[in-house]
């Protein structure tokens, strides 16, 4: 209730000395390019089905078969090739071709995403 008075109390002081809580100009230090990868990696994650294939992945001792991230997640195969080529584009998975069977890692930078994530549903219950 206090904050309440004091915002008031301080909107009330500028309008008496005639100036306005928007004048100042704000900005943040990331490049525009650098706002359009953050948005791809975050909109790659919001994705169920993509999600979990790179938690599948992450989790994984060693690399992982995309013939094994089919039937865990319990989607078509054209769904987990999607949600695979997405992770890869958006740099969250590397891939290798051995035969006819594609191998799947979580990169250094996705480990540190899911990390960070489990950081702050931890938090959450603080």
């Amino acid at each position: 209730m206090s904050g309440q008075k004091t915002n008031s109390q301080s909107a009330e002081s500028r309008d008496q000395q005639g100036t306005d809580c928007c004048t100042a100009s704000h900005s943040h230090s990331l490049a525009e390019q650098e706002v359009a990868a953050d948005v791809d990696v975050l909109a790659t994650l919001g994705n169920d089905t993509r999600y979990e294939a790179l938690r599948l992945i992450a989790e994984a001792d060693d690399d992982i078969c995309v013939c094994e991230i089919e039937p865990a997640l319990g989607v078509s195969q054209g769904a987990v090739s999607q949600a695979l080529s997405r992770l890869f584009s958006a740099g969250l998975v590397e891939r290798r071709k051995e035969g006819r069977w594609r191998y799947y890692t979580a990169t250094p930078r996705a480990e540190r995403l899911l990390t960070v994530l489990d950081d702050t549903r931890s938090h959450d219950n603080d």
